[in-house]
């Protein structure tokens, strides 16, 4: 069913107002934004999947308040950038989440299993994925767009009451729970603050230390750019464009325009902003912090507490990495504070595998550890 008008979807809500869950997923496009333009909501309750055009309703306003209803399960597949949307629209996300990557991991699946891959092994379903790069925002859509949207909140209906009913027999229900809302309860983490945009440079560590200071500074300008003007990042300055422009430090439009990397119009309108963020960013001094390699002994202890987690992994039947990741058990086998505060020590994680504890106590940080 797609929905194309308020009328319409007044009475699926009406229908929805008392579900204990939905099956939610969205389809959206950002190629040309740096905001994703939300273009359908796909809905299921169990029964008929509903495509809601998002471009079609004035008034979203009480479709949006029942996905924020508390007292719904709002059932995803890998739900980040589905609820990136929500954050962006709303400021706030859907609450309680279900999140059925999630789940499979507690049920054995592989470390982030793709929704395609998960309905094969579970349903033994074979989807369609031919129209995955579809530019949702054309109008009119083709039946064969719809049908292909409706699927993907079908199976995820069917999957959802699979999986409950395998993590309560665990006892892992609320560990999804707890897993869900630490993960996804705060919107604020799909924002990127422009002051910590370099943290997606992943060549700056290659980078002259000089010249990284100029390249902190121009990720936070781009950053910035992009978001007042709802433009991708790539469209205000590709990284390759960054890091050259960091390098060779150019300070006059003339010296900026033969670095090569700015088109005339770029130049035109951003030139002199660039070579005053230079400027400025030379005079204050950026020094990328890495970590010292680790010692004999905490290579020992690194080595101990994987072989620790492996062993637990295959104890839980859950991927090890998610357990903990590998930065985790680094930060582990350092010792100090952070130690501590790691995933492993805290909330289902701690329930299930307590053997870990012993790892917080500075006695304890050692190759005989338990």
């Amino acid at each position: 069913m797609l929905i194309e008008n308020d009328e319409k979807l007044e009475d699926c809500l009406h229908k929805w107002s008392g579900a204990p869950w939905l099956a939610v997923d969205t389809e959206f496009v950002r190629e040309q934004t740096y905001y994703p333009k939300l273009c359908l909501i796909q809905i299921s309750d169990g029964g008929e999947p509903v495509v809601i055009d998002m471009s079609a309703i004035r008034n979203a306003e009480r479709l949006f308040a029942l996905l924020e209803r508390r007292e719904t399960v709002k059932v995803f597949h890998a739900a980040s950038q589905d609820l990136e949307i929500f954050a962006h629209l709303r400021d706030k996300v859907p609450q309680p989440v279900f999140d059925t990557q999630i789940a499979a991991m507690m049920l054995g699946e592989k470390d982030q299993i793709g929704y395609a891959a998960l309905v094969d092994r579970r349903l033994g379903v074979a989807l369609d994925k031919s129209l995955t790069r579809t530019d949702w925002s054309r109008r009119p859509l083709h039946a064969k767009a719809i049908r292909y949207a409706e699927e993907d909140v079908r199976h995820l209906a069917t999957l959802y009451g699979e999986i409950v009913r395998e993590l309560s027999a665990l006892e892992r229900l609320q560990w999804l729970y707890d897993e869900c809302g630490e993960r996804y309860s705060d919107p604020t983490q799909f924002r990127t603050d422009p002051e910590a945009a370099w943290k997606r440079l992943n060549a700056l560590p290659r980078l002259p230390e000089d010249a990284q200071a100029l390249a902190v500074a121009l990720a936070a300008w781009r950053e910035r750019t992009a978001v007042r003007n709802n433009r991708p990042r790539r469209w205000i300055l590709a990284d390759d464009a960054l890091y050259r422009i960091a390098e060779r430090r150019p300070n006059t439009l003339e010296a900026l325009g033969t670095v090569g990397s700015l088109s005339p119009k770029q130049l035109s309108q951003c030139g002199q902003e660039l070579l005053r963020i230079l400027a400025e960013a030379g005079k204050a001094p950026f020094t990328l912090k890495t970590k010292s390699p680790l010692t004999i002994d905490q290579k020992r202890r690194l080595s101990t507490l994987q072989e620790q987690v492996e062993k637990a992994s295959r104890r839980l039947n859950m991927p090890a990495s998610f357990l903990a990741t590998r930065a985790e058990m680094e930060c582990i086998a350092r010792g100090g504070d952070d130690a501590a505060t790691t995933r492993l020590f805290r909330g289902w994680r701690r329930r299930a595998a307590p053997e870990f504890l012993a790892w917080t106590a500075p006695a304890a940080m050692s190759v005989s550890a338990p």
